[in-house]
């Protein structure tokens, strides 16, 4: 059999159908690039790094195939030989076919993509939703006696992924923030194209204890740019954090966890509402979107992006007013047959390769854990408030986010601008299991490292080692006892739950500054990024002041 592959949004369609036919070894598969996309690059990038058979458009067109499986109609497809099965590009045909003189004409189920000389293109035409089918006959009846609702393969896989929701977050390192997913299509109304600015001013904007941003994007944008050029238009915001999901599965996965979504008109925040997620619609209209189609459904029902409001009260706004099954509501008008979808491609596929299935069911496969990990910013601005033993903080990418407060730079990490400008230092003990120290580092203790950093930048009032995630030592310039900071023992044990060791030492840098005598030892309630952590402030041992970084 064949997987005529258009480019490496089709490719990712593709893939998740493969248990399909997985354990069957009379199946023998082969993919091949369907000529005359400009986004068919990362398809056979992506062939190649997965190890899969590929042939020569020349070759597939001259061999018989006895099923042959796409994802696309566009392109040559009547050239293959063997019976046509053919999947949704993405969820809910939402955007008007170019050039097409009717506004409700869905690329996808236009009869100039589905007929080859009057003929119906494929033999199998698997829709998501019994609506489709409606929506079909009316463009073809040929077409529509040879479409079959199946359902959705991606959707099934992130609704047999909803159990590790959790994981995802931990793999992430979201912790207790918000995580707040953008999502954008690609083409001139998206908006890649329209708020290029968006990720960089949630970053900015977002206190970064507070929330997580991630950008999804199109698959045709990676292929279009490539990796180099695309982060290099989202430096400043990857540069404070941003996950960039990869386009196949790391990107649903993120879904999965998210919070809460932004979205263009592209299919992708569909499946955000068939999770329930709360979303926010920010497309400014166009000529793309077919009015009748789900997508368009969406975006009227929920809230939309107000560019000159803050984004943070838009985001908990939409998250406090949202209602279970909301979006999910709406989500039904594209997705039908939830959790059933391989076994019933599996059943139509069998029957025209003229073959029984393996016995036992087909089931979708969870999304794996996701690889991406934001970048920790080098520098913040901590904005701070005493109340008491009460300290909040609000952290920001440095010269980004608001200003004021006291800079805190990470040692070793922060340029030595961002180091010379700091008041708060932080150095973090390496990891157990990491590398041999360099040999000038080999021998420094938290208390001679403390003391050391002080002399060296006279402008930093406070120098903290972190030694664990609860547990740190600090000097403050000035003073020659060495105090001790530790989290309360009711802190939550997940380590990406717990607030980071940095912020919390904000709160007590920001203490300290505002009580120059304190009658120690004094429990502080520290509040980081909304959430409250209670931390003991002692003067150290000598063991504590010796141990090692």
């Amino acid at each position: 059999m064949l997987y005529a592959v258009r480019s490496a949004t089709a490719l990712n369609r593709l893939l998740d159908t493969l248990p399909v036919f997985s354990g069957d070894d009379r199946i023998r598969p082969v993919f091949t690039l369907v000529p005359g996309s400009d986004f068919g690059t990362d398809a056979l990038a992506a062939l190649d790094e997965a190890g899969a058979r590929t042939i020569p458009w020349s070759t597939a067109v001259r061999t018989e195939h006895a099923l042959v499986v796409a994802a696309s109609p566009n392109g040559p497809l009547h050239e293959l030989r063997g019976p046509l099965v053919l999947l949704p590009h993405g969820a809910g045909f939402n955007k008007r076919l170019p050039d097409a003189s009717d506004d409700d004409s869905a690329s996808g189920l236009h009869p100039r993509q589905l007929l080859r000389d009057g003929e119906p293109l494929a033999a199998l035409h698997a829709l998501a939703h019994p609506g489709q089918l409606t929506r079909l006959a009316r463009e073809s009846r040929a077409v529509a006696a040879r479409a079959r609702v199946v359902g959705d393969p991606t959707l099934d896989r992130m609704l047999a992924s909803r159990g590790l929701r959790e994981r995802y977050r931990d793999a992430l390192r979201t912790g207790g923030r918000r995580l707040v997913a953008v999502v954008s299509t690609w083409g001139p109304e998206s908006l890649m194209v329209r708020r290029p600015g968006l990720p960089a001013r949630l970053t900015a904007e977002l206190p970064h204890d507070a929330y997580q941003v991630a950008l999804v994007v199109h698959p045709n944008v990676h292929s279009e740019l490539g990796a180099f050029e695309l982060r290099r238009r989202l430096r400043p915001a990857l540069d404070a954090g941003l996950l960039l999901p990869r386009p196949y599965e790391e990107w649903a996965a993120v879904l999965t966890a998210a919070d809460c979504v932004l979205t263009d008109h592209g299919s992708a925040a569909l499946y955000a509402a068939a999770l329930d997620r709360p979303l926010i619609g920010c497309y400014e209209g166009g000529t793309e979107l077919v009015p009748a189609s789900p997508m368009a459904g969406l975006l009227a029902h929920v809230p939309r992006l107000t560019a000159d409001a803050a984004l943070g009260r838009q985001v908990d706004a939409a998250v406090a007013a949202y209602r279970p099954g909301d979006t999910r509501a709406v989500a039904d008008t594209a997705f039908a047959e939830r959790d059933r979808a391989l076994e019933r491609l599996r059943a139509h596929c069998y029957r025209l390769l003229g073959l029984e299935p393996p016995a036992g069911a087909v089931t979708a496969r969870p999304l794996p854990l996701p690889r991406v990990t934001g970048e920790r910013p080098t520098a913040l601005a901590a904005l701070t408030e005493v109340r008491g033993t009460t300290v909040s903080v609000a952290r920001y990418p440095l010269s980004r986010g608001p200003h004021g407060g006291h800079t805190v730079a990470e040692y070793g990490l922060s340029s030595v601008n961002e180091t010379r400008a700091a008041g708060l230092l932080v150095r973090r003990a390496r990891p157990a299991t990491g590398p041999e120290p360099h040999a000038r580092d080999a021998f420094w203790t938290a208390g001679g490292w403390t003391t050391s950093v002080l002399e060296e930048y006279p402008g930093c009032r406070t120098a903290a080692a972190v030694l664990t995630h609860d547990h740190g030592v600090l000097r403050r310039a000035g003073h020659r006892e060495a105090l001790s900071v530790r989290l309360a023992a009711h802190a939550s044990p997940e380590p990406w739950v717990r607030p980071d060791p940095a912020a919390v030492l904000s709160c007590v840098h920001a203490w300290l500054e505002a009580n120059e005598t304190p009658a120690l030892p004094v429990s502080l309630d520290c509040l980081v990024g909304g959430r409250r952590t209670t931390v003991l402030l002692a003067y150290a041992t000598e063991t504590e002041t010796h141990a090692e970084l």
